[in-house]
């Protein structure tokens, strides 16, 4: 349905998107080289095998970044940027993993291109690793920045 405020079409409540990737151990060092986050869990094996974890895990931004590619290419779109984000951690992901970000519009403002989502990721063998929401705003891109 088109809006003023949403010119490429207005988000439907209840409106899901997800996409999928395969976590490689790649993704830690590239990370790394982002965020300068070298925590021994992401690196040392011997000690990440004496831990709760038991194995190498990746770091959070990882994990919670696919949520920025549903959100960036497919639900509300491209434009949309995160206004605020309200994550929970409730399982490590591993190098190996598939995981599926989901993203459910469960609210959005007619008079403005902001909307609000219910997000998760969840990892191949059915765990929830992470969870939360996000407000999100849309702006409108001319054709020829897309």
């Amino acid at each position: 349905m088109h809006h003023e405020a949403w010119p490429g079409g207005m988000p439907e409540v209840g409106e899901v998107a997800r996409r999928s990737r395969r976590i490689e151990r790649e993704d830690i060092e590239l990370f790394t080289r982002i965020s300068g986050d070298r925590n021994p869990l992401h690196y040392d094996e011997a000690l990440a095998k004496r831990t709760k974890f038991g194995r190498l895990i990746v770091q959070g931004g990882i994990t919670t970044a696919i949520l920025n590619a549903v959100v960036a290419e497919d639900l509300p779109g491209p434009g949309s940027v995160f206004l605020h984000t309200e994550w929970s951690f409730h399982a490590p992901v591993r190098p190996g993993d598939v995981i599926t970000g989901e993203v459910e519009v469960v609210d959005v403002r007619a008079d403005k291109p902001i909307s609000r989502l219910k997000m998760k990721v969840t990892r191949d063998d059915g765990v929830v690793a992470v969870d939360g929401h996000a407000l999100c705003y849309t702006m409108p891109l001319r054709p020829s920045l897309l």
